[in-house]
This record gives C-alpha cells, sequence and structure tokens, in this order.
C-alpha cells in the first residue's frame, strides 16, 4: 500500500509539469481539425511541423523545471519514508522521461484522431494496456526494487507505443513528414490558443493532483495509496466516455470550420446526453458495490478507498456532460473568456480544501468541495456557448439535464433495493450489476432517448 501511494504521489506529481502539454494537446487537435474541416493540406502540414515544434520547446522547458525546482520539491516536501527516497528517485526521473516522450507523440496521436483513423487509435490503445498489463506481471520474475523496475519498464513501453504512433502516420499522413519549418503566424496563433487554455488545465491539475499533493502533506501515503485506487477506477470507467468524445470532437471541431452551427448544436446536445448515459451504464453497479468490488479486487482495502472511489465517479458524471461544450468553444478558438471564468471557479477547490484540511476535516471534504463546484462550473459552460452559438439554454437544460437525471435516479431504484435486501456480498454484486444494466438501458431507451 505505501509502494502504491508513494508511486502515485510522484508520479502525479511529475504529470503537474505536463500543463503546457495539456493545454497543447486542445490547441493541436482543435488546429489540425480544422485544417482538415477546410480542406487546406498545405496549412495542415505547416501546423503540425509547427506543433512538433512547439512540443520540442515545450520539453526542454519541462526538463530544466523538473530537474531543478521538482526535484527539490519532491526531496524535501513530500512526505515519503526515508527508506524509500532512493526508489522515489527511480520514480522521479523515469517518470520525466515518460511525460517527455508522450509529449513528443502529441502531434501524431492528434493527426490520427484529426482524421478519424479510430481502428487504428483502438488497437494500439489495447496494445499499450496489454503491454502494461504484462509489465505487472514481470515484477515477480525480478529480484530487484518492484517500485523502481515498475518505472522502468512503463518507460520502455511508453517509448514502444509512440515509435508505433510516429511509424503510421509517416506511412499514411504526407503532412507529418517533418521539415524545417517556422511559420510566426501559426505559432502565435497556437501559443495564443494555448495561453488560455492553459489557465484551464491549471485548474484542472489543482482539482486533481493538487488535491493528491495536500492529501500526502495532510495524511500521508496511505491517503495518496486511497486516492491513486478511487482515480484508477475513475480513469478505467472514464474511457468509455472519453472514447465517444474522441470520435465525436473531430466532427464539432468540422461543423464549425464548414458554418454548420445547426448541425454542431445537436452534436453538442447528444454527445453531452449520450455521455452521461455511457458513464452511469458502467457506474452504477460501482457506486452501489464499491465495497464488494474492492475487497475482490484487492483483498487489503486502503482506509478512504470506498469513499474516495465513490465521491469521484459522483464528480466524474458530472463533468460528463461538460466535454462537448468545451469542444465547441475550442472549436470556435474564442478561448478567453471560458478559461477564465471556469479556470477560476476550478481552481479555487485547492484553497478551499487545504483550508478545510488545515481545520481538522475529513479527507473526504475534498472531494465534496470538487462535487459542489463542478457542478457551478457546469452551468457557467453551458451559459458561455450559448453566448458563443446560440445554443438554447433551455433545450440543454430539457433535453440534457432534465433527462439524465430522470434517467438516473429511476434506474438506480431497483438496484439499490436489491443492495439492500441481499446479504452475501458476491451474490448480491452479481444481481446488482446485472439488474443495473438492465434499468440503466431501459431507462435510456424509454425517457433519455
Amino acid at each position: 500500500i505505501q509502494d502504491f501511494g508513494i508511486y502515485n504521489i510522484v508520479a502525479g506529481f511529475v504529470s503537474m509539469f505536463g500543463l503546457l502539454n495539456s493545454a497543447m494537446i486542445s490547441a493541436t487537435q482543435r488546429f489540425l481539425s480544422f485544417e482538415i474541416g477546410k480542406g487546406d493540406g498545405v496549412s495542415l502540414h505547416r501546423t503540425f511541423i509547427m506543433s512538433v515544434n512547439v512540443y520540442i520547446m515545450i520539453s526542454i522547458a519541462i526538463l530544466l523545471l523538473s530537474e531543478t525546482l521538482g526535484l527539490w520539491f519532491v526531496q524535501s516536501k513530500l512526505s515519503i519514508p526515508a527508506e524509500r527516497l532512493g526508489a522515489v528517485k527511480w520514480v522521479y526521473q523515469f517518470s520525466i522521461l515518460t511525460l517527455l516522450v508522450t509529449m513528443i507523440n502529441v502531434p501524431y496521436n492528434a493527426l490520427i484522431v484529426a482524421h478519424e483513423k479510430m481502428f487504428f487509435f483502438a488497437v494500439i490503445s489495447i496494445f499499450e494496456v496489454s503491454m502494461k498489463l504484462v509489465i505487472v506481471f514481470m515484477l515477480q520474475w525480478f529480484g530487484a526494487d518492484k517500485l523502481s523496475l515498475y518505472s522502468v519498464l512503463l518507460f520502455v513501453v511508453t517509448c514502444l507505443v509512440i515509435f508505433i504512433y510516429i511509424y503510421y502516420c509517416r506511412r499514411s499522413f504526407q503532412e507529418s513528414r517533418y521539415s524545417l519549418l517556422w511559420d510566426k503566424l501559426i505559432y502565435r496563433s497556437l501559443i495564443s490558443f494555448t495561453g488560455w487554455n492553459l489557465w484551464g488545465n491549471v485548474a484542472d491539475m489543482a482539482k486533481s493532483q493538487g488535491l493528491n499533493v495536500i492529501l500526502n502533506m495532510f495524511y500521508g501515503p496511505i491517503a495518496n495509496a486511497a486516492y491513486g485506487i478511487a482515480y484508477q477506477i475513475r480513469n478505467a470507467v472514464q474511457q468509455f466516455v472519453s472514447n465517444l468524445q474522441l470520435a465525436l470532437n473531430p466532427q464539432i471541431i468540422k461543423s464549425y470550420a464548414s458554418d454548420e452551427i445547426y448541425h454542431m448544436q445537436i452534436l453538442i446536445k447528444r454527445g453531452a446526453k449520450f455521455s452521461f448515459f455511457l458513464l452511469y451504464f458502467v457506474s452504477l453497479p460501482v457506486l452501489l458495490e464499491t465495497d464488494a468490488i474492492l475487497q475482490i479486487w484487492l483483498k487489503t482495502v486502503p482506509t478512504y478507498s470506498i469513499v474516495f472511489t465513490r465521491l469521484v465517479i459522483i464528480n466524474l458524471l458530472i463533468d460528463s456532460i461538460s466535454g462537448p461544450l468545451l469542444t465547441a468553444v475550442n472549436a470556435t478558438g474564442r478561448v478567453r473568456n471560458y478559461q477564465l471564468i471556469i479556470g477560476s471557479q476550478l481552481i479555487m477547490i485547492l484553497p478551499i480544501s487545504y483550508f478545510l484540511l488545515a481545520q481538522g476535516s475529513s479527507p473526504t471534504s475534498v472531494f465534496e468541495v470538487s462535487i459542489i463546484i463542478s457542478f457551478i462550473a457546469l452551468w457557467g459552460r453551458v451559459w458561455i456557448v450559448k453566448k458563443l452559438i446560440k445554443l438554447s439554454y433551455k433545450d440543454f437544460f430539457t433535453d440534457v439535464i432534465l433527462k439524465s437525471v430522470l434517467v438516473g435516479s429511476i434506474s438506480m431504484i431497483l438496484p439499490s433495493i436489491i443492495h439492500m435486501a441481499i446479504e452475501p456480498p458476491k451474490l448480491r454484486l452479481v444481481l446488482t450489476s446485472l439488474t443495473s444494466l438492465v434499468t440503466v438501458t431501459a431507462t435510456t431507451f424509454l425517457i433519455g432517448l
């Protein structure tokens, strides 16, 4: 449990250096999809090359920052047992390397998504996850420190996957062939778009890894282990929605580029609604049977893991509706007001949570604060998109929010009764899960659609 918590906090801290990377991902995907929507091959090629150039610059900056300020913070400020500091150095250095090579791959990944080559994307994603599973099994074959070895093997897998992405792009897309080029206009557009998105990414990072850091400061690696487990389940569940939105995003951006605003509005509402339904389909059994699932999976369940997992998934359900709204804002390119308003709301999660923990509040309070502010931010997003593309506030509420609430509340009644009525956890898990799948499917079909 301690090693798992250490890996989670150190690797999570390293991911905070990827703020510029996260901001550039949105910019790269937006501009590449926009150029494809316009059908301008020359501009598409120049945009791709400039994306690679910017990523190289960001990688150098992150390397310098992580090896100075970042290394000092990890060694002097994080709560880590003295006997594990040697392993922490290995994890930190290889997490940095993994982040850097992942960044170089972003323009190639974005190009595949912009061209909507989802079959290849799916195959490589399955291959990557399978390789990560293999290296976990490999840990028991070697006598080396498993925490250090895991970080090294994860870096090797990441390099292999990135090589495949680059090779495929060079074979499939003429515009992916790199050459020495510098376009000031494209550079300014990318940096301007990224600059405003950066504030939103700072807020997102504060909401995720920032909370992980302050939990470490007040409750140590054990709380980070529970946090890591909750977010591992969250990320697994979220894949259903993120892959749906991944396929949807290029269509929203291309609709705007082609001036098909009405079609864009339909995609936004359907994308938001379908995202919630699909996420709830897999989330309801997890919400009801968190204790049984963790007991089967982990045997020894770290303190707070059950309640952390439930609160994180509730937060994710709220955020799932927001994905198409953010894509709509990115499509217009007018991201300043959105990032200022929404980013400022989300970043307040961190100081409020720190204050509550300093006053002796339970670690669950940080997730409760996050849920409340995420709900407020959702309405802010709808209001901003309404201003940008005349999305009807009333239509979004009745067609998305109201139907999501109805599906969520009605479909959980029967599974909840079964959960309370049956005692054996494994039998209850099976019956609750099956009932949840049936009721969510039925209410989605009859009410949601």
